[in-house]
């Protein structure tokens, strides 16, 4: 039970390197059945953020707190809950869709873990690959494979980096589906970037816009952008990407 209904809670977080402000006092919550858009451009600092919100990277000032847990004060509890996919990421290709669920299950100690490999085996339809190293998998395949990995533990909190990046259309509204199905159906929270505005208007219930390491605009992406002289999602992104001062004084 998350006492105070919140997954994460992100506060005053910053990434400094030199004078460079690469994450610029950024605050925002994610909390239980909810799927938020990390939007915004190429350097923006969404990836810096997951990175922080990971623990792979130390913030250089702000607050990141897992269902009440500070990262910074307790890493491996704040983290217990936690898991993530992302395209620069991908899996040991020498290892065999089966051997990488069951290494890495052993490392989120996973409760009857025969069992829960055999269910993403068959959720994220996998079972005709899982004798085949992932290495020889197509972009796709190892995208499901990579999926199937970040809810081996149940995550209460699931970091999504351009999850359906290598996806044909099918395949991403499936996997679009099961993802939105994970949030409503238990009490996990979904923080997620895209570059695709129609994935991020089909799952997303809030987004935030990064500009230049701070967050430009926020709120409902069916109606965020009328509510700044936009046709769609698409054309505020590019607003966002080359005209942000006009946005932000608007």
């Amino acid at each position: 039970m998350i006492a105070d209904k919140t997954v994460l809670s992100v506060s005053g977080l910053c990434k400094q390197y030199g004078a460079k402000s690469a994450v610029d006092n950024v605050s925002f919550k994610v909390k239980p059945n909810e799927i938020i858009g990390l939007l915004g451009p190429n350097g923006a600092g969404k990836t810096t953020t997951i990175s922080m919100i990971l623990g792979v990277l130390e913030p250089s000032a702000g607050t990141i707190v897992i269902e009440g847990v500070d990262l910074r004060e307790k890493r491996s509890q704040a983290l217990l809950n936690t898991n993530f996919t992302a395209v620069y990421a991908p899996l040991p290709g020498n290892l065999t869709v089966l051997e990488n669920l069951h290494i890495f299950g052993l490392l989120y100690g996973v409760n009857d873990l025969p069992q829960r490999i055999k269910s993403l085996l068959k959720q994220f339809d996998l079972e005709a690959f899982q004798n085949t190293k992932c290495g020889a998998l197509s972009s796709g395949e190892q995208t499901r494979v990579s999926l199937a990995k970040a809810m081996l533990n149940r995550p209460h909190l699931l970091l999504l980096d351009e999850p359906t990046a290598s996806l044909d259309p099918a395949t991403a509204r499936e996997i679009r589906a099961k993802i939105r199905a994970f949030t409503s159906e238990g009490t996990g929270g979904v923080l997620w970037t895209s570059h695709n505005m129609h994935e991020v208007e089909d799952v997303c219930d809030r987004v935030l816009f990064l500009s230049h390491g701070k967050i430009l605009l926020e709120g409902n992406p069916k109606t965020l952008p009328s509510e700044h002289g936009k046709k769609n999602l698409e054309d505020l992104f590019v607003a966002v990407a080359r005209e942000p001062l006009t946005l932000q004084n608007g």
